[in-house]
């Protein structure tokens, strides 16, 4: 079972929160990952800058805590091949819902745009349905 940890949860809950505000206030984008990977990807666009910006501290954070001293884990429960499944079935969610769960769950829903709230209702419901499949159906332990 996964770990209960409430304190750092709601932590890196805000830190997400803030660094969506920010990019809002001082860009005036939106914090959706999906497009902030796609734009550092060639062909480069005018604000691939602060696009690789973002992406780094998103990948350095975790490498900050370590250095200072907290247990990150690293690991992944799940195998390639999941993962790449997973991608997959993403990808194709990210396209025909016009943008991905940080997207929608946390820049739509605080803008209370009506479709990223059906966006996050539809992909929390499926999240719910696969995790009940796999661990109670299927008997898969993560």
């Amino acid at each position: 079972m996964t770990e209960f940890t409430p304190l750092m949860s709601f932590a890196g809950g805000l830190l997400i929160g803030f660094s969506a505000l920010l990019l809002m206030l001082t860009w005036g984008r939106i914090a959706g990952m999906t497009a902030i990977i796609g734009g550092i990807l060639p062909p480069l666009g005018a604000d691939w800058s602060w696009k690789a910006a973002f992406l780094a501290g998103a990948i350095l954070a975790p490498l900050a805590l370590s250095v200072g001293g907290y247990e990150v884990d690293y690991s992944v429960p799940v195998s390639t091949t999941a993962l790449i499944i997973g991608g997959l079935i993403a990808g194709i969610g990210v396209t025909f819902g016009s943008g991905c769960t940080s997207g929608h769950g946390i820049c739509g829903m605080a803008r209370l745009s009506r479709r990223s709230m059906a966006a996050t209702a539809t992909f929390m419901a499926f999240a719910i349905v696969t995790v009940f499949l796999i661990r109670h159906v299927f008997g898969v332990s993560i």
